[in-house]
């Protein structure tokens, strides 16, 4: 019984993730039509999946519960932004009229931005995978602190270059001079 409030939380946090993605994705792109936002290039057809699978996996990563509070939502923020350039109208977005211009935007950005979308999926998958990965075993995951009393021996390229430099002592001035060996 003590599972169901944790269970609770944790499904009204992974819905309100993928509601907020869903909105913050769509309306301003408009491929969620609302009076506030418009397009000068109607929505293709690819766009409406995009937004729906970004908004689930977005939901899925924030529904899977991981003990750690080091654990940020960089993966999925970062497939987010990308999934906000993927399907939004290439000529409406500000930084690349600027930079490429009208003709850019429709002759560059637009053919790229189905590879943009399917970039974002993929760092969103990976994350989800990640995050599925850790919840499985828990603190086992995290690396463990070097331990100043464990060190690894020298490789081989080590061991060469400390034994071709020596250190000389001038016994009259007390400084030390390094002389390399070279071969």
């Amino acid at each position: 019984m003590t599972d169901t409030p944790r269970w609770r939380s944790t499904s009204v946090r992974a819905l309100a993730a993928g509601l907020v993605t869903l909105i913050v994705v769509g309306v301003p792109t408009d491929v969620i039509d609302t009076p506030w936002f418009g397009r000068e290039i109607p929505v293709r057809w690819w766009e409406y999946p995009v937004l729906a699978a970004t908004a689930i996996l977005t939901a899925l990563w924030f529904g899977i519960r991981v003990d750690s509070p080091t654990d940020r939502p960089t993966g999925p923020m970062a497939a987010v932004t990308l999934a906000v350039f993927a399907v939004g109208c290439p000529v409406c977005n500000k930084i690349v009229l600027l930079t490429i211009g009208t003709s850019g935007a429709l002759g560059f950005w637009a053919p790229l931005q189905p590879i943009i979308a399917v970039g974002s999926l993929a760092l969103l998958t990976t994350a989800l995978i990640l995050r599925r990965r850790r919840s499985l075993c828990g603190p086992a995951c995290a690396a463990p602190a070097p331990d100043a009393t464990t060190t690894q021996p020298p490789n081989t390229a080590q061991k060469r270059a400390s034994a071709a430099t020596t250190t000389e002592v001038d016994a009259s001035t007390g400084s030390t001079d390094t002389v390399t060996a070279t071969g």
